[in-house]
């Protein structure tokens, strides 16, 4: 039996941060965005208040700036495209010993950004942290999902079931890996995300758990929830 990952909000012993790292994808931003990712790990961090801080830079040149800019970071050094971790990295899993990361397959939201490292910066950076690492045999990026830590998953039908992620893929299809793979026994539908995402719909910037089967989104003028039977809540 798969135990679900537990919820965003329970303590976390560290958290991996992408650096900005490549000057042909940062442009004229690089400096700016270096700058504000610093300050977000500086925020984690918190004086030692917080979570340990794990930045990782595609090279040592970043890696250099990243220490610099962050002295309190732990800096690791791992090639990827996109800083976006939370997608391309893997999901940790269980606590304490138990711990572990499981992986998936990541083809840059639906092979729209092809960039080299991303595919698998996921297993390498969870052997640098000494987890064991497993690889799912399907899409999923950690932001196409949110899960409440009792069971409960909330995602969206553009993202899961887009035929650039796992083509054929039917909602039984996805339910099944969900609770083989995380543990998740109860999935939320939703229809689409935000209008023009690159994502095609990734939840975590629609809805949020806040707690145990308590659900925040954006307030809008029509709402559309498909499959009802599974957008169920229980209160147990």
């Amino acid at each position: 039996m798969t135990l679900p990952p537990l919820p965003e909000w329970a303590p976390h012993e560290a958290v991996w941060i992408g650096f900005p790292s490549d000057p042909e994808l940062w442009l004229s931003d690089l400096k700016e965005a270096e700058k504000e990712v610093a300050a977000f790990a500086k925020a984690v961090h918190a004086g030692g208040k917080g979570e340990q801080v794990w930045l990782v830079a595609a090279h040592e040149d970043a890696a250099t700036k990243a220490r610099q800019l962050a002295p309190f970071a732990t800096v690791i050094v791992e090639k990827f495209g996109d800083i976006w971790l939370r997608d391309s990295g893997p999901i940790v899993m269980g606590s304490g010993k138990q711990r572990r990361a499981q992986g998936f397959r990541f083809n840059g939201w639906g092979n729209k950004y092809d960039l080299e490292g991303d595919q698998d910066v996921g297993e390498r950076i969870a052997k640098a942290a000494s987890l064991p690492y497993a690889q799912a045999d399907w899409v999923l990026e950690g932001g196409a999902i949110d899960g409440d830590g009792s069971g409960t998953v909330i995602t969206t039908e553009q993202c899961l079931l887009n035929p650039n992620r796992n083509p054929g893929a039917t909602h039984e299809d996805i339910e099944g890996r969900l609770e083989h793979d995380l543990g998740f026994e109860r999935v939320v539908w939703l229809g689409e995300g935000l209008l023009n995402d690159h994502t095609d719909g990734h939840v975590d910037n629609l809805a949020r758990f806040v707690a145990p089967a308590a659900l925040r989104s954006p307030r809008r003028r029509r709402t559309t929830l498909t499959r009802p039977s599974t957008a169920m809540l229980p209160s147990d």
